[in-house]
């Protein structure tokens, strides 16, 4: 699933983020290695000091995620994911308010400024929703 502030983007949160955060249930899952393959790139495993990460310029602009601060197992989170239409598909994001939930739980600078931000476009998307 997609998660973090493109998660957001996704939603209609008017942000600006310089990569795209994917959480999977499994990184083994053999459909990431195929798709990475079709795009000459790689999976990196962790190491004591390094995460987990993905290698090749097909992938440049993507970063694995294995925990989201504040929230629950990715089992439990992905029934919080809403469907995007992405081209021809649809893609899983995180629901924008367990992306709040977990920016609020980092606790970091970057983050306390966009929770504004965030909040107010759930609160425009919750508006728009009763209305139509």
């Amino acid at each position: 699933m997609i998660v973090g502030l493109s998660a957001a983007a996704l939603q209609g949160a008017p942000v600006v983020t310089q990569d795209v955060d994917l959480w999977f249930e499994d990184l083994n899952d053999p459909g990431i290695r195929k798709a990475l393959k079709q795009v000459n790139a790689a999976y990196v495993p962790p190491t004591a000091s390094t995460p987990p990460l993905f290698a090749g310029d097909g992938v440049k602009l993507f970063d694995i995620v294995v925990h989201m601060h504040g929230l629950e197992s990715f089992d439990e989170e992905a029934k919080n994911t809403v469907s995007v239409p992405l081209g021809k598909t649809h893609i899983r994001v995180l629901s924008l308010d367990r992306i709040i939930t977990s920016k609020k739980a980092t606790g970091r600078h970057k983050d306390k400024l966009v929770l504004p931000v965030l909040k107010d476009t759930l609160v425009t998307i919750k508006e728009h929703s009763k209305r139509h």
